[in-house]
């Protein structure tokens, strides 16, 4: 016997709305249109539809299989899909209630999509791209130029698929209505499928004559230089969306975006740790217990770093305003700088006898 609770992955005890998110959930992942397994999917339909309903799923509880938990044969036109789930659209007289499972959501996925069926224009590909940039770049604003092959629009024909001065005819294989209709039987029943025309693209019409140059895709493969503007304080691996800057789509398509995800190359002397930087720095004995200035290095210029009297190895030294920006505030993070006192291993007689004189007094 099959056990529904196991086909949707939800303990004996779920509510109604942990059963409508499982069965979204999986419905998403099977249906056929997706590529899924259409008998897995068949299955999720059949456990929701026992599941969802108080009194099947009572009789299942109690009898387990032994009773017609499957009477949802019918017929229903898709172009009218949510009202007919909102009443008894079956023959059985069965109510089918997805509450707020989305119904228009999950049922445009499995049968074509919901752009297609309201003539949405479809996208080209999208791109993907990594830019690395050293530490010292995110302090303020840069920018990289890309020279990136891709679909462009067709210069000639201005992404029409026509020669220049042809006119247009319709499509054949739509008859000019730029969508196709066609019966889909499925397990709840037969279904209107209303699709873009492959071959106009939703657009009804097709050129009499093709363009020379894109022969008639409106669109063309060439090198395009692209400009990305990284924005200061920008985080490691963070992307960067420049929409309608990926491929350029067929005729009547728009084209895809473009993201770019941004590397920062490891600094040889700071950590970043947000918008800070953090870093050590060695200092001598005698500098540790007399205080003083040293030279220290920032990611813009070189600065005296003060060390005060009697500091200890592993405190930190705060130079504020002198780390990172951050994206959307103002202001920059601060330098932690971690002292590291090192002790000699070799010291010379007169060093010796010196400290010698002072092990009573330190």
């Amino acid at each position: 016997m099959k056990n529904y609770y196991e086909i949707l992955g939800i303990s004996k005890d779920a509510s109604k709305d942990e059963i409508k998110k499982a069965f979204r959930k999986l419905a998403h992942k099977y249906h056929p249109d997706k590529g899924g397994d259409e008998a897995k999917f068949k299955e999720i339909n059949e456990a929701y539809q026992v599941l969802s309903n108080e009194q099947k799923r009572s009789q299942y509880d109690q009898f387990g299989q032994t009773f017609d938990g499957n009477n949802t044969q019918g017929g229903f036109d898709f172009s009218g899909f949510s009202d007919s789930f909102s009443r008894a659209g079956s023959s059985g007289g069965v109510k089918f209630d997805f509450g707020d499972v989305g119904v228009g959501d999950i049922f445009s996925d499995f049968f074509g999509g919901a752009s297609n069926r309201r003539g949405a224009q479809t996208k080209g590909q999208d791109i993907a791209v990594d830019i690395a940039i050293d530490l010292k770049e995110v302090l303020r604003e840069s920018s990289r130029e890309l020279n990136i092959k891709k679909f462009i629009r067709c210069d000639k024909c201005q992404g029409s698929g026509a020669e220049p001065g042809s006119s247009f005819e319709n499509c054949k294989e739509c008859a000019g209505k730029g969508k196709i209709e066609t019966i889909r039987r499925t397990i709840l029943g037969n279904f209107k499928e209303v699709k873009i025309c492959p071959r106009c693209k939703g657009h009804g019409k097709i050129p009499k004559t093709t363009c020379s140059r894109c022969h008639g895709e409106g669109r063309t493969k060439e090198v395009e230089k692209i400009v990305i503007k990284i924005p200061a304080g920008i985080e490691n691996e963070q992307v960067i969306k420049l929409e309608g800057k990926g491929e350029m789509g067929k005729i009547n398509e728009i084209a895809g975006d473009l993201y770019a995800t941004i590397y920062i190359k490891p600094h040889s002397v700071f950590e970043r740790r947000g918008a800070d930087l953090f870093t050590e720095k060695e200092i001598k004995f005698t500098q540790a217990v007399l205080g003083d200035k040293i030279e220290f290095l920032t990611l813009e210029k070189e600065i005296n770093l003060k060390i005060p009297v009697g500091i200890q190895s592993g405190q930190i030294i705060k130079i504020d305003g002198a780390g990172l920006p951050s994206l959307g505030r103002v202001g920059r993070g601060s330098i932690l700088v971690k002292i590291v006192v090192k002790t000699p291993r070799y010291l010379s007689r007169k060093a010796k006898k010196a400290l010698e004189e002072l092990r009573n007094e330190i």
